[in-house]
């Protein structure tokens, strides 16, 4: 009889248990699976795995149709990608049909107020280049600089990225920066050695009394751009009191002020407070702008929505060029970023990401800034995005530069921006 009882209990526990595991299969969000599964096996995504990624990103991405067209409603604006579709694969249904007519970019000098004194010329741009050849490929290939040297094209995978990084945050002097990383060029420029870059790339930092941010940041970045093998520049543009605070006008005098001086094919517009973890999160541009900051440690290594466009990101020269830059009418804190996940899908791109545990970032702690307060405004300029950004952005931009400082480690740009002159009745 005790046995009899025994082996009823026993089969009592096991439909129970089969019961329990088939219900939490059933019910369980598989979204939450795939963000829980990239966040927590870094270890065990192989270089195999990081290289198949960067050869089908170079490779096999459909290329994006130069005369198509597509209807600019704001219908189409919310028409995105799911945060799980995005998680399984970064660069998932690539191909879009664009409608967006590029805007006038042809008159910004115009638009544009120097200090005399302190204008800086295009040095690095069309000279520098007049004795290269430039070879222009297809977007699902690689635009790159073949010189009379013939040196061989840098490897599609970098052979000394590490994967996870040990951060450092401890302050360090600009000196010791500096001679952490001495290869750097003047105005924290650099360029590999021994084969030519695939990528030339710059790096824009809106900026505003953050010193201690800026140096944990480029002792960090600054070694792993260089193992990344990229031809790549700093630029810090840094906003003058007194005045709220303009980070996407920023962004946009930081590209104009970096294409001025080199030939570059893409820009990053990157936070100063955010730190990446992971050198296999290549800081270049593919076929679609990319999201590079998915996954930050405040958000505890999640995405925190799926148009999230905010902190770390790529697009490429053209893509940039042809939504007209960032708006530049958010003095303030929040919305630009919204704005921009608007322009970019009104255009008919794709907002794009790798994988959390390769995207990852440490935010720096730090206190709300002054002059940074919450915009009031945010959600009426959101309301009309679309509609301005034909006419709000690279081609509408008024600044004047008061100085440039050519750093050991980055090309320090100080300029000052007038609410007024954005901000017309």
């Amino acid at each position: 009889m005790d046995k009899c009882n025994k082996f009823k209990v026993f089969t009592c526990l096991l439909i129970l248990c089969s019961s329990n595991i088939f219900l939490f299969r059933y019910f369980s969000k598989p979204g939450y699976h795939l963000v829980a599964k990239s966040v927590t096996t870094a270890s065990k995504r192989t270089r195999s795995d990081f290289r198949s990624m960067v050869i089908m990103e170079t490779t096999e991405i459909k290329r994006v149709p130069s005369n198509s067209r597509n209807n600019f409603t704001t219908e189409n604006i919310y028409k995105g990608d799911t945060v799980s579709d995005r998680i399984i694969h970064p660069l998932i249904e690539l191909e879009f049909q664009s409608t967006y007519k590029k805007p006038n970019t042809s008159s910004l000098p115009q638009h544009t107020v120097y200090s005399d004194q302190n204008k800086i010329e295009g040095s690095l741009s069309a000279r520098s280049l007049t004795n290269e050849t430039l070879k222009t490929t297809s977007h699902a290939e690689v635009l790159w600089v073949s010189t009379p040297d013939s040196k061989t094209l840098c490897p599609l995978v970098p052979p000394g990225l590490n994967g996870r990084l040990a951060i450092y945050m401890q302050e360090y002097s600009w000196e010791d920066i500096a001679e952490e990383n001495p290869r750097l060029l003047p105005g924290g420029r650099y360029k590999p050695q021994d084969c030519v870059a695939r990528h030339r790339v710059a790096i824009i930092i809106p900026y505003r009394n953050r010193d201690k941010h800026l140096k944990i940041l480029l002792q960090n970045l600054h070694p792993m751009l260089a193992r990344q093998q990229l031809d790549y520049g700093i630029y810090v543009v840094e906003q003058a009191l007194p005045g709220k605070f303009n980070r996407a006008m920023l962004m946009n005098i930081g590209y104009v002020e970096a294409m001025k001086r080199y030939d570059y094919q893409c820009a990053i517009f990157h936070d100063v407070d955010l730190v990446p973890e992971n050198d296999w999160n290549i800081y270049s541009c593919p076929e679609m702008p990319r999201h590079m900051s998915a996954a930050v440690d405040k958000f505890q290594y999640r995405l925190p929505y799926s148009d999230i466009y905010g902190g770390v990101s790529a697009v490429s020269k053209e893509q940039f060029e042809n939504i007209n830059g960032f708006s530049n009418m958010f003095f303030g804190w929040g919305g630009e970023d919204d704005d921009m996940s608007y322009r970019i899908k009104a255009a008919g791109l794709k907002i794009t990401r790798y994988p959390l545990d390769i995207a990852r970032y440490k935010m720096i702690k730090h206190v709300h800034d002054t002059g940074n307060e919450v915009n009031p405004m945010r959600h009426k300029l959101l309301e009309a995005a679309t509609k301005r950004m034909a006419v709000d952005g690279l081609n509408s931009l008024v600044y004047q530069v008061l100085q440039v400082e050519e750093l050991p480690t980055h090309l320090k740009i100080q300029v000052l921006i007038k609410e007024e002159d954005i901000l017309k009745p």
